[in-house]
C-alpha cells in the first residue's frame, strides 16, 4: 500500500477505499469543483472480487484493459501490469494518479490500443468499453497473449453491457459466467477455450467518401467508422478556403476527414491533426497519406492543444465531443475553446460545428467575446468566432 495523506485531508470525490489499501484518485484533466470520480462501482466490484476470491498472486502476469482513469493500475501496481487503453487521458491520468499515491511510473506498462500486448497472460481485466467493435478489436488484439488458462474478466455497469457483449465474448473467446449485481455493475468470467479459432479482425473499415475520389479508412474505436455522419457530411460543405499557408488543426479530428478536405482544397496549408484517441490519429494519418501521397502533415494523440505552442495557429477546426466516457457535458468544448484562444494568432479563427441544441454560440460569445453564424441547417450549425 502506498504511502498517502489522512483520509480526513481527501476529498469524498477522491478517495477510494479497499480491502488494498487507501488511495486518491482523480479524473484527467482536472477540473476545480469536479463532482465525478475517477472510478465507478465496476472497478469497485472487480477490485474487491479479486481480493475476496484470493484471484492474484505474486509474479503474475496481468494486463489491464480500458482503465479508465488509471484507478485498476494503480490499485494493482503491486503485480507490474500491462495497460492497455485507446485513451491518451487514461494514460495521463494513470501518470498523474501512480505520483499522487506515490507509486513509481515505471510499476505500470502504458500500450496504447493498436500495440499487442506481450504474453502469455496470466489474467486480463477488461472494463467493457463502450462501443463493441472496439471490444472485439482488443479481444482479437490480445489473443496472441492469452492461453487457456488465462483468466479473463470482464467488469462494467449493466446499462453498458448488453447481452450482445456476452455472446461476443462466447463467439470469441468461449464460455461465460455471470455475476449477481452490485450496485447496478456485475462481472462476467470468459473461460478462453476458443484461441484456435480466432478470426481475423474486421478493422479497420472503409469506404469511399462521397462525392469524391478518396477512400476513408476507420479503426475500430473512430466515431461513425462505417459511413460519413451527417454532421461531418455538413461541415465539409462550407470548409474555408484560401488558406494560402495557413496553420490549420484538425482538432478531435476522429479519421481526419476534416483536415483532408481542407488540404486537399488548399495545397499550400500546414496541417495538424489532434486527437485522445490513439485509433483517431492512427486512422487520419493513414487516410491522409493514402490520399494525399507526398503531402507532409503533423499527427498527435494529447490533451487538445496542449502541446501547442501560444499564437502558433491561424485556423482550428472542430467538432466536440459532448461526451468523456458515460459522463455528458460541455467540458472538453469548453477546454477546446479555452486553448484556441492561446494558440490562436491574432486574426485567426476558430471554427465549430454542433448540434443546436449544445448552446456553443453562448459559449463561444463567453470565451472569444464573438460569434458568427457560418451556415445551419435543421439540426447543426456551423460557428465561427475571431481572436
Amino acid at each position: 500500500m502506498s504511502s498517502l495523506p489522512p483520509v480526513t485531508q481527501a476529498r469524498s470525490d477522491t478517495h477510494l477505499q479497499l480491502p488494498q489499501g487507501q488511495f486518491i484518485l482523480q479524473r484527467w484533466p482536472q477540473r476545480k469543483h469536479e463532482l465525478l470520480r475517477a472510478w465507478d462501482a465496476a472497478d469497485e466490484y472487480l477490485l474487491n472480487t479479486l481480493h475476496e476470491d484470493n484471484l492474484l498472486f505474486q509474479g503474475m502476469r496481468l494486463l489491464i484493459v480500458n482503465d479508465s482513469f488509471g484507478a485498476l493500475a494503480v490499485v494493482l501496481h503491486h503485480y507490474q501490469p500491462q495497460s492497455l487503453s485507446d485513451s491518451w487521458l487514461c494514460h495521463q491520468a494513470t501518470r498523474d494518479n501512480l505520483q499522487a499515491n506515490g507509486i513509481d511510473q515505471n510499476a505500470i506498462t502504458l500500450l496504447d490500443s493498436l500495440t499487442t500486448p506481450q504474453g502469455p497472460l496470466d489474467m486480463v481485466l477488461i472494463k467493457a468499453p463502450k462501443t463493441l467493435a472496439l471490444l472485439e478489436d482488443e479481444i482479437i488484439r490480445i489473443a496472441p497473449a492469452l492461453t487457456p488458462k488465462t483468466s479473463v474478466i470482464v467488469a462494467g455497469m449493466i446499462k453498458g453491457m448488453p447481452a450482445s457483449g456476452w455472446q461476443l465474448l462466447e463467439r470469441l473467446l468461449g464460455a461465460t459466467s455471470t455475476s449477481l449485481a452490485r450496485k447496478k455493475a456485475k462481472l462476467i468470467t470468459v473461460t478462453p477455450d476458443k484461441l484456435a479459432e480466432m478470426p481475423q479482425s474486421p478493422y479497420p473499415v472503409c469506404y469511399r467518401l462521397e462525392g469524391s475520389t478518396h477512400q476513408v479508412c476507420n479503426h475500430a474505436n473512430v466515431f461513425s467508422r462505417d459511413s460519413l455522419d451527417i454532421g461531418t457530411r455538413f461541415f465539409l460543405q462550407h470548409l474555408p478556403t484560401d488558406l494560402h499557408g495557413k496553420s490549420v488543426v484538425d482538432l478531435g479530428c476522429g479519421n481526419g476527414v476534416v483536415g483532408l478536405i481542407t488540404a486537399a482544397r488548399n495545397p499550400e496549408a500546414q496541417l495538424h491533426f489532434v486527437d485522445e484517441s490513439f485509433m483517431a490519429v492512427a486512422s487520419a494519418r493513414e487516410n491522409f497519406h493514402h490520399n494525399l501521397p507526398g503531402r507532409e502533415a503533423n499527427f498527435r494523440a494529447g490533451d487538445t492543444l496542449s502541446d501547442f505552442s501560444d499564437n502558433s495557429i491561424d485556423l482550428v477546426l472542430c467538432n466536440p465531443p459532448f461526451h468523456q466516457g458515460s459522463a455528458v457535458g460541455d467540458q472538453i468544448a469548453r477546454r477546446m475553446f479555452h486553448q484556441s484562444t492561446r494558440v490562436l494568432r491574432q486574426g485567426g479563427e476558430l471554427w465549430v460545428i454542433g448540434n443546436r441544441h449544445l448552446g456553443y454560440h453562448k459559449t463561444l460569445q463567453q470565451v472569444f467575446g464573438n460569434s458568427e453564424l457560418v451556415a445551419s441547417n435543421n439540426k447543426f450549425v456551423i460557428l465561427k468566432s475571431r481572436l
